[in-house]
Protein backbone atom coordinates (compact mmCIF):
# COMPACT_ATOMS: atom_id res chain seq x y z
CA UNK A 1 0.00 0.00 0.00
CA UNK A 2 1.89 3.12 -0.96
CA UNK A 3 0.74 6.29 0.58
CA UNK A 4 0.54 10.14 -0.97
CA UNK A 5 2.14 11.22 1.84
CA UNK A 6 2.26 15.09 0.86
CA UNK A 7 -1.71 14.29 0.44
CA UNK A 8 -1.54 13.18 4.22
CA UNK A 9 0.33 16.07 5.50
CA UNK A 10 -2.05 18.27 3.19
CA UNK A 11 -5.38 17.19 5.18
CA UNK A 12 -3.70 16.40 8.10
CA UNK A 13 -2.77 20.39 8.42
CA UNK A 14 -6.30 21.50 6.66
CA UNK A 15 -7.88 19.54 9.50
CA UNK A 16 -5.36 21.39 12.20
CA UNK A 17 -3.61 18.66 13.35
CA UNK A 18 -0.18 18.75 14.68
CA UNK A 19 2.41 15.93 13.97
CA UNK A 20 2.54 14.90 17.36
CA UNK A 21 -1.44 14.95 17.83
CA UNK A 22 -2.26 13.47 14.81
CA UNK A 23 0.30 10.81 15.44
CA UNK A 24 -1.83 10.26 18.72
CA UNK A 25 -5.18 10.02 16.93
CA UNK A 26 -4.17 7.57 14.51
CA UNK A 27 -2.10 5.12 16.91
CA UNK A 28 1.46 5.29 15.37
CA UNK A 29 4.79 7.13 16.67
CA UNK A 30 5.25 10.55 15.16
CA UNK A 31 8.57 10.03 13.37
CA UNK A 32 6.61 6.89 11.52
CA UNK A 33 4.05 9.07 10.60
CA UNK A 34 6.41 11.80 9.35
CA UNK A 35 8.24 9.15 7.24
CA UNK A 36 5.13 8.15 5.56
CA UNK A 37 3.97 12.06 5.14
CA UNK A 38 7.99 11.44 3.10
CA UNK A 39 6.94 8.96 1.58
CA UNK A 40 9.95 7.09 2.99
CA UNK A 41 7.64 3.87 4.48
CA UNK A 42 4.41 2.14 3.24
CA UNK A 43 2.32 1.55 6.35
CA UNK A 44 0.13 -1.69 6.71
CA UNK A 45 -3.29 -1.16 5.62
CA UNK A 46 -4.74 -0.99 9.22
CA UNK A 47 -2.27 2.21 9.47
CA UNK A 48 -3.95 2.99 6.72
CA UNK A 49 -7.14 2.75 7.41
CA UNK A 50 -6.25 4.71 10.97
CA UNK A 51 -5.03 7.54 9.07
CA UNK A 52 -7.98 7.87 7.01
CA UNK A 53 -10.22 7.35 9.80
CA UNK A 54 -8.96 10.05 11.53
CA UNK A 55 -8.50 12.80 8.44
CA UNK A 56 -12.27 11.71 7.82
CA UNK A 57 -12.03 10.16 4.44
CA UNK A 58 -11.26 7.00 2.61
CA UNK A 59 -8.29 5.09 2.01
CA UNK A 60 -8.20 5.55 -1.56
CA UNK A 61 -8.18 9.17 -1.13
CA UNK A 62 -4.63 9.06 0.48
CA UNK A 63 -2.80 6.30 -1.49
CA UNK A 64 -0.73 7.23 -4.46
CA UNK A 65 -1.84 6.51 -8.11
CA UNK A 66 0.97 3.79 -8.99
CA UNK A 67 -0.28 3.65 -12.57
CA UNK A 68 0.32 7.59 -13.05
CA UNK A 69 4.12 8.16 -14.77
CA UNK A 70 3.53 12.26 -15.01
CA UNK A 71 5.58 12.95 -11.44
CA UNK A 72 8.62 15.05 -11.29
CA UNK A 73 10.87 11.74 -10.93
CA UNK A 74 9.88 10.28 -14.45
CA UNK A 75 11.29 13.70 -16.27
CA UNK A 76 14.74 14.24 -14.64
Amino acid sequence: MQPDGPEIRRRRERCGYGLHRFAKVAQIHPAYLSRIERNERNPQPEVMARIAHGLGCGIADIQRDTTEHNDERHHR
